[in-house]
């Protein structure tokens, strides 16, 4: 078969393939031209999923009868004034866009430009230009879509529900809406719910207000500033709580130069960021906003200009990771106050306890004894246990507060311990509210930070073991636990082989202090073995020194003594990440008084 020269419409179909994929991204082509053209409104209305109809109307700077007939031309552009594709300071540029629409819908555009008298329509239907003609138009220009695909009608079959393909394109919009805070944008469709989204301050509180109306109010209360800089690179956004993850990546929202992308190098920085912080499964929240000279990114490497490329892949990947790790540490032990807030929403769904038909309260274990069933010397014992009570009152050292003196504790974050439930909750007071510590998890998360930082800060002290300890393993298990045995031994922990099947342990860290070697050995061998899929150094080093802390913290159903419950809770205060434990777990809960007294309707 020879070769020939396509025909113009059909390069234009085909191009219409590349970048008009979806309604949502010939909605993306239309909303990006009316921002560069300084719109500071954007409305879009869209029918039938954007297959009927998408109408984008804007107030830029709108175009000329001449400029409107070019614009729909292929490869024309007002935005390569001197032809450098390397210094690209505008979201679209490839001038693709106006002309693949029209091949395969009917396009109208009508604009006038600032300061015009009269404004200008042209239609392009199916690949078929008529116009430009006089047209009846304020200042900016209002785009309409009409039957999109209508020329290519094998393309509808690949398109999801209208319902499915309005929320590609409301979301398409939302992540621009979060680039540009100063931009109104609304928003309608018959197949959704829409949004007005008005136009915010400059600066990192109205980017917050954007994001808080895109992503929901309980934003604001999970997330973190996020500012750093690097050889020309600057990182600013806000980063989520590890206790506010999600179980998808749907709510990280990367931007490059104003520009939204989906960069697998940004958000495999950001999962490296929350690695020790986050579970297999789970996925940080967040809004990171990059910015840099042109020359320092190519944008011109992908049809739908969704992914970049920088100059310095490592020096951008460093600054996302080292900023979001300093961001994390600064929040210390901060948790999200979703956890109080689900609670206090459980106990007030929780039915009050109504006796049964036919409940006798005298059959009750708890009922009051009569004077006949108590103890004869019941109450002389009560008196005698109050007696001793007061004694040791009377008897605390001088050092302690006086009965009504001020707690110094009760202004720490966490509180003062006030009780232990269950041999597993902690119950502490604060000035405004209460706290309640699962010391399991808690203790678990110091423990990590202390291996951790006994790592890095060198050898970790080790113990030796008087009898090496012998674990028999699986041919699977032992093969992932000896490959981790460099590794293991940097946080004090020495495996070696010890014949066919088994293996012998012959150092422990210190900082375990007697745990049970046998058991430790088999619950690495097995975190490794599971995960060996993708395992990695780094995750490797997770799963070790996570399995470790494990180890070493108080375990639930151990009674602590007042002081220990105070040490832990101010040692909390000062680890960072302690708001969560190492499976990605709220250590913590705080419940505000005046929500406890709203449960009990007291306010």
């Amino acid at each position: 078969m020879p070769v020939r020269r396509l025909e113009p419409l059909l390069i234009d179909r085909i191009a219409a393939g590349e970048v008009i994929e979806r309604p949502a991204a010939a909605l993306k082509e239309l909303v990006e031209n009316a921002l560069d053209a300084g719109a500071r409104r954007v409305d879009v209305a869209l029918e039938a999923g954007g297959r009927r109809l998408i109408r984008v109307v804007d107030d830029g700077c709108g175009m000329s009868a001449a400029d409107l007939d070019l614009a729909v031309e292929r490869h024309a552009t007002s935005k390569l004034p001197d032809g450098d594709l390397s210094a690209i300071a505008t979201l679209g540029f490839r001038g693709e866009a106006l002309p693949s629409i029209g091949s395969v819908a009917r396009l109208e555009i009508f604009s006038r430009a600032q300061g015009a008298k009269d404004g200008a329509g042209v239609v392009v239907d199916c690949g078929d230009k008529s116009g430009p003609a006089p047209a009846a138009q304020p200042a900016g220009t209002r785009i309409e879509v009409r039957d999109l695909f209508a020329a290519t009608p094998a393309r509808l079959k690949f398109l999801r529900t209208d319902r499915a393909e309005a929320r590609a394109c409301a979301d398409v919009l939302e992540r621009l809406a979060m680039a540009r805070p100063d931009v109104r944008f609304s928003f309608a469709s018959n197949d959704m719910r829409g949004f007005d989204l008005p136009a915010c301050e400059e600066g990192p509180e109205g980017w917050l207000t954007r994001l808080c109306a895109v992503l929901g109010a309980e934003f604001e209360a999970n997330a973190l500033r996020v500012e750093a800089g690097r050889e020309g690179l600057r990182l600013s956004g806000f980063a989520g709580l590890p206790t506010w993850s999600r179980a998808s990546a749907s709510a990280q929202y990367l931007f490059v130069n104003g520009r939204p992308v989906r960069d697998r190098l940004l958000s495999g920085a950001a999962r490296v960021a929350y690695m020790d912080l986050l579970p297999p499964g789970r996925h940080a929240a967040l809004a990171l906003f990059v910015e840099c000279e042109p020359r320092e990114v190519d944008v011109n490497v992908h049809p739908a200009k969704s992914e970049v490329r920088f100059r310095d892949p490592g020096l951008a990947r460093g600054l996302v990771v080292g900023a979001l790790k300093q961001t994390l540490a600064s929040a210390v032990h901060r948790a999200s106050p979703a956890g109080g807030v689900a609670a206090l929403g459980l106990m007030a769904r929780r039915p009050s306890p109504v006796p049964r038909q036919g409940w006798d309260w005298r059959a009750s274990p708890a009922r009051p004894l009569s004077s006949d069933e108590a103890a004869p010397n019941a109450l002389a014992e009560a008196a005698a246990n109050f007696a001793v009570l007061a004694a040791e009152r009377s008897a605390a050292p001088a050092g302690e507060p006086a009965p009504g003196a001020p707690e110094p504790a009760l202004d720490a974050p966490l509180g003062a311990a006030r009780a232990q439930l269950h041999e597993t909750y902690i119950i502490a007071q604060t000035r405004d509210g209460l706290v309640i510590v699962d010391q399991h998890a808690a203790h678990e998360r110091l423990v990590y930070e202390r291996l951790k930082a006994a790592r890095e800060g060198g050898s970790a002290p080790r113990q030796a073991l008087l009898i090496p300890a012998v674990v028999e393993l699986a041919r699977a298990e032992l093969d992932a636990l000896l490959d981790a045995a460099p590794l293991l031994a940097e946080f004090g922990l020495i495996v070696e082989p010890f014949g066919p099947g088994a293996a012998a342990v012959t150092e422990v860290p210190a900082l375990l202090h007697d745990p049970d070697p046998v058991k430790l050995a088999r619950d690495l061998a097995s975190a490794l073995a599971e995960d060996e899929g993708g395992a990695g150094v780094r995750r490797r080093f997770e799963l070790a020194l996570a399995t470790m802390a494990c180890h070493r913290s108080v375990r639930a159903g151990r009674r602590l003594r007042p002081e220990e419950m105070n040490a832990l809770l101010r040692e909390m205060e000062r680890t960072p990440g302690s708001g969560q434990c190492n499976h990605g777990r709220p250590t913590y809960v705080e419940l505000k008084l005046s929500d406890v007294e709203r449960l009990f309707r007291r306010r």
